[in-house]
């Protein structure tokens, strides 16, 4: 049960992840100012993780989805507008790379969370 939960972890991520970035994907383009890019990105990841965790939250927990969706959605957004704002990508690449950030951020929350059990507990 437990592998399921961590499994479901990492989808809730990377569906996080995804849904951000086609968004910012489809609104922003190359030329953009940085600036305005980065704040819109900002704000629409944080929109799009709060609709989604809702839904997710009640599947697998509030604290799984907030916690690693909240720097997902934020610092997601902010990276994937940038990046979007600074050169043409693809749909394809922009699909990829949200799916692996999503993944990377759930892992960096989980062994963040493991350390300070580990010094919490010993």
């Amino acid at each position: 049960m437990a592998r399921l939960l961590t499994l479901c972890e990492y989808g809730a991520g990377a569906l996080i992840a995804l849904a951000t970035a086609v968004v910012i994907h489809a609104l922003v383009q190359p030329g953009w100012d940085l600036v305005l890019a980065m704040l819109l990105g900002g704000a629409i990841g944080m929109v799009v993780h709060l609709l989604l965790a809702f839904p997710l939250g009640a599947l697998i927990g509030m604290f799984q989805v907030m916690l690693a969706g909240s720097l997902i959605g934020m610092y997601g957004g902010m990276l994937f507008a940038m990046r979007d704002a600074m050169q043409p990508v693809s749909w394809t690449q922009t699909t990829a790379v949200a799916i692996v950030f999503g993944v990377l951020v759930v892992a960096g929350v989980q062994v963040y969370d493991r350390v300070l059990r580990s010094r919490v507990g010993g």
